[in-house]
C-alpha cells in the first residue's frame, strides 16, 4: 500500500495557518500555552484519581482514562502544529502521514466509545444503586474499556487503509493543521465514492451508534428520575449525568458529526477546518468540566495541595 502511494507522493505539505511573520509568533504562543494547560490539567486529574481512594470508583476510572486519551490525541497533533507554525518547511513524510492519522483516529474513537461506557456506568448508579458496586465492578471496566479499545484497532485500520490506497499523483499540499483523512482524500486523483461509503459507515459506527445508546441510556434515566419523590434527590440525582452530558454534547456535534459525517470529502471546507480545533479546545475543558462538578474531585486537589484534610 504505501509503495503505491510513494511512489507518486513521498511527503505531504500541511497548509496550516495562513502565514504572517507578525501573528505565527502569537499563534505558537498561544497553542503553545493551551497545550501545556491540556497537559497540567489531564495529569493532575489522572494523578488525583491514582492517589486519592475516594476517587476508587468505575466513574474515577473512566475519567482517567478520558484524560489519557484527552492527552494522547492532542500530542499527535499539537507538537507538530507548533513546530510548522515556525517552519517555512511544512512536510511531513508519507509513513508520519498515516501514522498520525490512524493515532488520530484510534483515540478519537476509542474516545467516541468511552462515553457510551460512561452512561451506562450512570445508569447503573441511578437506576441499581443497590448493585452498582457488583455489577460495575473493576474487571468489568477494564473488559468495557478494552472491547472498544480493540474496535478502534481494527475500525482505524480498515479505515486508514481504504484512505491510503487511493493514488495521489496530483498536488501534495494539505489545507489543515494536520493530517486527517478528509483532508488527504481531497488529494486522490481517482474516484472517491468507495471511500466515501467507508467513511459513513465508520462515522456511523463510532458516532451514531454510540450516541443512540447514550441517547437511550439517558431516557430511561430520565424515567427513573422522575419517579424520585423528593425535588432534592431529582436534582441531586440529576446533576451527576450533567457533567458526562455537557463533554458528550462537546465531543460529539461539533467535532465527529460536522466532520465525518458529512457527504463526501469535497464537502471538507474551511468550516471544517476550523472546527478541528474543538479537538483540542474538548480536551482542555473535559478534566475542568469533571473537576468543576465533582466534589471528591475537588477535595482530592486541596487534600493534595495540602489544603484539605485526610479522610477518617
Amino acid at each position: 500500500m504505501q509503495e503505491l502511494n510513494q511512489s507518486a507522493v513521498t511527503e505531504f505539505i500541511l497548509l496550516g495557518f495562513a502565514s504572517s511573520p507578525r501573528t505565527d509568533p502569537l499563534l505558537f504562543t498561544f497553542f503553545l500555552v493551551f497545550y501545556l494547560l491540556i497537559l497540567v490539567s489531564n495529569n493532575l486529574l489522572i494523578t488525583l484519581t491514582l492517589q486519592d481512594t475516594c476517587l476508587h470508583t468505575p466513574m474515577g476510572f473512566f475519567i482517567s482514562v478520558l484524560s489519557m486519551l484527552d492527552v494522547c490525541y492532542t500530542t499527535t497533533t499539537v507538537p507538530q502544529m507548533l513546530v510548522h507554525i515556525l517552519s517555512k518547511k511544512r512536510a511531513v513524510s508519507f509513513a508520519r502521514c498515516v501514522a498520525q492519522m490512524y493515532l488520530f483516529l484510534l483515540f478519537g474513537i476509542t474516545e467516541s466509545w468511552l462515553f457510551s461506557i460512561m452512561s451506562v456506568d450512570r445508569y447503573v448508579a441511578i437506576c441499581h444503586p443497590l448493585r452498582y458496586k457488583v455489577i460495575m465492578n473493576h474487571w468489568v471496566c477494564l473488559l468495557m474499556v478494552g472491547i472498544r479499545a480493540a474496535y478502534g484497532v481494527v475500525s482505524c485500520l480498515s479505515y486508514t487503509f481504504f484512505a491510503m490506497r487511493l493514488p495521489c499523483c496530483g498536488p501534495n499540499e494539505i489545507d489543515h493543521y494536520f493530517c486527517e483523512v478528509p483532508a488527504v482524500l481531497k488529494l486522490a486523483c481517482t474516484d472517491t465514492s468507495l471511500n466515501d461509503l467507508v467513511d459513513f459507515i465508520t462515522g456511523f459506527n463510532v458516532i451514531v451508534v454510540p450516541l443512540s445508546l447514550i441517547v437511550l441510556v439517558y431516557v430511561n434515566i430520565f424515567f427513573t428520575i422522575m419517579k424520585i419523590r423528593s425535588a432534592q434527590g431529582r436534582i441531586k440525582a440529576f446533576s451527576t449525568c450533567l457533567s458526562h452530558i455537557t463533554v458528550v454534547t462537546m465531543f460529539a456535534i461539533p467535532c465527529c458529526i460536522v466532520t465525518y459525517m458529512s457527504p463526501g470529502s469535497d464537502s471538507w471546507s474551511n468550516s471544517g477546518k476550523k472546527m478541528a480545533l474543538f479537538y483540542i479546545a474538548t480536551a482542555f475543558l473535559n478534566p475542568v468540566i469533571y473537576s468543576l462538578r465533582n466534589k471528591d474531585v475537588n477535595r482530592a486537589f486541596l487534600k493534595l495541595v495540602g489544603r484539605g484534610r485526610a479522610p477518617e
